[in-house]
């Protein structure tokens, strides 16, 4: 965690930023629906080196909310070091998902396989166009290190 406030350049918040998606469990996804208005939600993910993966109930607001608006806001729950993530959400029923992408997540989450689960669920990828990182009022300059889905 970092507690200082020495402004960090853009290549070290990219190093910083992409070691906290591989080794965080939660992150706020913000949907929005055009009629029932926005939604927040804390949600556990998995981040493939390229993507972020979730999951939820395939009946959820969440999930109704990205298929009828797949721009989304995703946060680590950090509010001195903050990394914020745009992008546009795939769902995938958990019949349909990759196997590999839903492997993985079970693995990460100690066995949890939303597959074998009595109710359906919808595995949710979001594949960032912008990300932007700062802790601290020194970093609010430059804080955008992801610019049209390529690192800066």
């Amino acid at each position: 965690m970092i507690t200082n406030s020495t402004k960090r350049q853009t290549a070290e918040r990219v190093r910083d930023t992409l070691e906290r998606l591989t080794t965080e469990r939660d992150i706020w996804v913000s949907t929005s629906h055009p009629e029932h208005g926005p939604h927040q939600v804390p949600l556990w993910f998995r981040w493939d080196g390229q993507a972020v993966w979730m999951c939820t109930s395939a009946t959820s607001a969440t999930a109704r909310n990205i298929q009828a608006e797949p721009r989304v806001q995703l946060a680590l729950p950090d509010t001195f070091n903050v990394v914020a993530l745009q992008g546009e959400a795939e769902g995938f029923p958990a019949q349909e998902v990759p196997a590999e992408a839903a492997q993985a997540f079970a693995d990460r989450f100690s066995g949890w396989d939303p597959r074998t689960e009595d109710r359906p669920y919808l595995y949710i990828r979001v594949t960032p166009k912008t990300v932007r990182a700062w802790h601290g009022e020194p970093e609010l300059s430059g804080r955008v290190i992801m610019r049209d889905g390529t690192w800066l």
